[in-house]
């Protein structure tokens, strides 16, 4: 039986090593760079005007508008959906944000009807956009973890789309 020399060993043992670190890193970077594409707002900058606050949020690759954001202090990511009626929590999300749970309601969704529970959002924010009192559903059979963006938040503010590109303004006089 042949003796490799210790320089050897060591060298494929580090060879190994370097590899698992590339892999490591590379896993990281493209996990991360993944979560970019799905929402690249997770960073929401806003810009305060005479008697205005804005945000302008850029499009997913798919052309949603998604969005880190806050209910109640704590972080949620947010998909605009003009679509929907009232602003829509899975309850998995409504769990975690320990949202109560007030009437029952029958809701038609693009799946069909479910039901859904009322309940109202103390504060809402999106940046330094920041809403109080919002109607809101908890949707037991929203699967994920997005927070749909209804109306019952965006009709209170200014909206403009333009291209890949949305800008949202809530007037503060």
């Amino acid at each position: 039986m042949t003796q490799v020399p210790p320089g050897k060993r060591a060298g494929r043992l580090m060879l190994i090593v370097v590899w698992a670190a590339a892999l490591f890193l590379a896993t990281r970077f493209f996990g991360a760079w993944e979560q970019r594409q799905e929402n690249p707002n997770t960073q929401v900058t806003s810009a305060h005007g005479d008697g205005y606050v804005e945000v302008q949020l850029a499009s997913n690759r798919q052309g949603h508008f998604v969005m880190t954001g806050q209910i109640n202090a704590r972080p949620v990511e947010f998909m605009l959906d003009t679509g929907a009626t009232h602003v829509a929590i899975p309850e998995g999300v409504a769990d975690t944000l320990r949202l109560e749970r007030g009437a029952r309601v029958d809701v038609s969704t693009a799946n069909g009807r479910t039901d859904a529970f009322r309940t109202t959002l103390g504060r809402l924010q999106i940046g330094d956009i920041v809403l109080t009192d919002v109607r809101a559903l908890v949707v037991p059979g929203l699967d994920g973890d997005q927070v749909l963006l209804g109306m019952s938040a965006t009709k209170q503010l200014e909206f403009t789309q333009r291209g890949g590109t949305l800008l949202l303004r809530q007037t503060t006089k």
